[in-house]
């Protein structure tokens, strides 16, 4: 059976120096070795669809079972591994994490002191981009920096500037999963789908007045580092394949971006040495580039141990909701006022009540009751229908669809109502004005219009600002804990990803069609994949700040400077909520303003990451899959724990434990005291007790002693902190612990 799979070499000898052989060289290489196994040179240039020749070593290829088996029997070969698929995870926020205030930038905002990230380049691996989107406009930035070697596939009218300075794309992973040729129309770095535009430009997006949704969410749209220069490395399809991916980590780690945002990941977490972002995420660490992954949306469904970017040398991001809500509420001819949800898509006229019809009286002669309740295309009378509100049960087909189907009927408007007491309204972009209520409210409106001679009613929508609690963890986030490594805490942050206004494609054309014929600049998502590129843009503005940081000193600088309150609560269900923890959060929720000042970090080399792979039990195989150079492990085992995370977790407590962590100092020379928040049943001693800094880059060593009380509940998770302070600086790692079942 002939199948795609990606044939890995191990880190590659021309990363660290030039390569004699040249990328030309390296493809001939490949090749001779390809066609060693199939007895044809020509048949291995027909099999091999990508030769990665710049970081990554190897090639992605179509072969047979028996091809494979031979591939795997090379020394040389380090592992194949199929061509697998991973998933996308999808105005306001910027102000509710401090960076603006009223509208104003404040002097101790985070932008003033970066510049806005001016000249950081931040890759964004997506579906794309949409050039023409105001937010990569370019009037008043200078010339492209020097240190950029990428460039512009202009297919399909796609043209850079000066801000937008890299689009390719990567389809033959695709191509090859697909088992047949695509036609020249995926060819292309533009974005169809929408996402790749609104991740970009939510990581590096320039001011644009003016942008809304549908009249929702109306203010200035903007990234998180505005003065970036951004690139576009197209890899989803929208699905997204690893020899895509791997393609498109080893041309970006060549173009020179600083930041790479990917808010893409697989459905659940596997073993880095077969995670095709796993690898080329950590060659771009050690090229000095920080990853920035987005955590997943499996938590509603498939609750803990959902997170899929695991791998401890990347930023994995959840998802939190923002203080701003979008009420699309009903007021019957009674006075009664039932509360929704829908974006605001031209509301009806204010307090004009229409008449209100029950779609099941209103369907044409030959449609079943069954279908009409749920507003089913071609189930309406227009006659019955014209210039009324509709009442419709959900489910079945997308509520959009229903609101299009009452619009071609004639209908003004549209009451929705949820058929689970336990579901739960999302705000949308309908065809006529929409409120969708809950199964209860919807049964009174339905009782209202069965029990009044004449019922009316209208529909009043709005964007509302501070009303609701907020952050509150997104139901959808993927959750801790860690599956593949339970001592490395994941995800590490969170920042806001529900509603989130930022560039788009065109609107879908049968959605243009009805509103007003004009394009839609901009849309409103919800994600893990809207929070990642949050992160990202912060993480623009502190390279800016601090070139000199590694990777992981920006990354812990965000971590540990993250916020945990009461307010950090995961909702359950409609009308009640429950603690968050950790496993949801991570170090917290982001605050960029004390990122750019952190006082001390937990910083790490590629030798700390490569001895991690070591406490593990990488073998010498699995380790020549991230470094060129056999890598002698210390002769001691390594403990897991002792590896310097910004966050501490003991999955497994027998007895007692010692750890250690190391800080290093990059402000000012100071005092710093520790604060302890004990876990439930755990006896924790930090050793010693403060910390003095004298000089910048100094590092300091402490030792934090755990033990389970003898009538500690076994098997359950709990959760505490560990706080380092000089009295303006707060460096917090979260503590996580479970007592280990004998």
């Amino acid at each position: 059976m002939v199948q795609s799979y990606v044939v890995y070499l191990g880190r590659n000898s021309h990363t660290s120096k030039p390569s004699t052989l040249g990328n030309d060289g390296m493809t001939e290489s490949y090749y001779d070795l390809l066609g060693s196994c199939l007895k044809s040179k020509e048949k291995a240039k027909e099999a091999i669809f990508y030769s990665y020749t710049s970081h990554i070593n190897g090639f992605a290829a179509t072969l047979e079972d028996d091809e494979v088996d031979q591939l795997s029997n090379r020394p040389e070969v380090v592992s194949v591994f199929p061509n697998e698929v991973n998933q996308l995870h999808t105005t306001r926020s910027w102000e509710f994490l401090g960076l603006e205030r009223n509208g104003q930038i404040p002097a101790d905002s985070i932008w003033l002191k970066a510049r806005f990230g001016e000249d950081v380049i931040i890759g964004n691996l997506d579906t794309g981009v949409w050039p023409e989107s105001e937010s990569f406009d370019d009037e008043g930035m200078g010339p492209i920096p020097t240190r950029w070697r990428g460039y512009c596939e202009t297919n399909d009218g796609v043209k850079c500037n000066r801000k937008l300075i890299g689009a390719r794309y990567f389809n033959k992973g695709y191509e090859a999963a697909l088992g047949r040729p695509l036609d020249s129309s995926n060819n292309t770095a533009r974005d169809t789908d929408g996402h790749g535009t609104h991740t970009l430009s939510t990581a590096g997006g320039r001011f644009v007045s003016g942008a809304n949704f549908l009249g929702s969410a109306y203010g200035t749209a903007k990234g998180g580092s505005p003065n970036a220069r951004v690139a576009s490395y197209k890899v989803c399809w929208p699905t997204c394949y690893d020899a895509d991916v791997l393609a498109a980590f080893d041309a970006a780690i060549q173009d020179g971006v600083d930041i790479l945002s990917v808010s893409i990941g697989r459905a659940f977490a596997i073993p880095y040495f077969r995670h095709g972002l796993a690898i080329g995420s950590f060659q771009a660490v050690m090229n000095g580039i920080l990853v920035v992954c987005s955590a997943g949306n499996s938590g509603q469904f498939l609750g803990f141990g959902t997170t899929s970017n695991v791998a401890p040398w990347v930023l994995t991001v959840a998802a939190s909701t923002i203080d701003r809500e979008f009420p699309s509420n009903v007021v019957l001819g009674n006075n009664k006022e039932f509360k929704g949800t829908s974006f605001n898509t031209n509301n009806l006229s204010a307090r004009k009540y229409y008449p209100i019809v029950y779609s099941v009286d209103a369907k044409v002669a030959n449609a079943s009751a069954q279908l009409a309740q749920i507003c089913y295309p071609e189930s309406l009378d227009p006659t019955k229908v014209r210039g009324k509100i509709v009442y419709c049960l959900g489910g079945v087909i997308p509520d959009v669809e229903k609101s299009l189907v009452v619009a071609q009927a004639g209908g003004v408007g549209m009451i929705l109502a949820d058929q689970s007491a336990e579901s739960s309204s999302v705000p949308q972009g309908f065809f006529v004005p929409t409120s969708i209520v809950s199964a209860i409210d919807g049964l009174s409106v339905l009782s209202y219009i069965y029990s009044t001679k004449s019922p009316v009613a209208y529909i009043s929508g709005s964007t509302e600002i501070g009303k609701v609690v907020a952050p509150l963890m997104a139901s959808f986030s993927s959750t801790g804990p860690n599956e593949i490594t339970p001592e490395i805490l994941k995800p590490d942050i969170t920042a806001p990803g529900v509603h989130i206004l930022a560039a788009s494609t065109k609107a879908p054309r049968r959605l243009s069609r009805l509103i007003d014929q004009r394009p839609l600049s901009f849309n409103i998502i919800s994600g893990t994949s809207m929070s990642c590129p949050h992160v990202s843009g912060i993480a623009g503005l502190l390279k800016t700040m601090h070139p000199d940081w590694s990777p992981a000193a920006i990354k812990s600088a965000i971590m540990t400077t993250a916020r945990t309150s009461s307010n950090a609560r995961q909702p359950i269900a409609k009308a009640s909520a429950a603690e968050a923890t950790p496993f949801n959060y991570g170090s917290g929720h982001m605050r960029p303003n004390r990122a750019m000042d952190p006082g001390l970090v937990y910083d790490l080399t590629t030798t700390d990451y490569l001895n991690f792979l070591c406490s593990i039990g990488y073998n010498a195989t699995q380790m020549s899959i991230f470094i060129e150079e056999p890598y002698d492990c210390p002769p001691k085992n390594i403990s897991l724990l002792n590896f310097n995370y910004p966050s501490i977790t003991v999955p497994n407590l027998s007895g007692n434990v010692t750890l250690t962590r190391t800080l290093k100092n990059v402000g000012t020379p100071g005092l710093y005291t520790v604060r302890v928040e004990k876990p439930d049943g755990i006896l924790v001693k930090v050793e010693p007790e403060s910390l003095k800094f004298s000089k910048l880059n100094e590092e300091k060593t402490f030792k934090v002693m755990l033990k389970a009380k003898d009538n500690w509940f076994i098997g359950s998770y709990v959760f505490g902190g560990l706080t380092w302070s000089d009295g303006v600086h707060h460096v917090r790692s979260p503590i996580v612990v479970r007592k280990a079942v004998n």
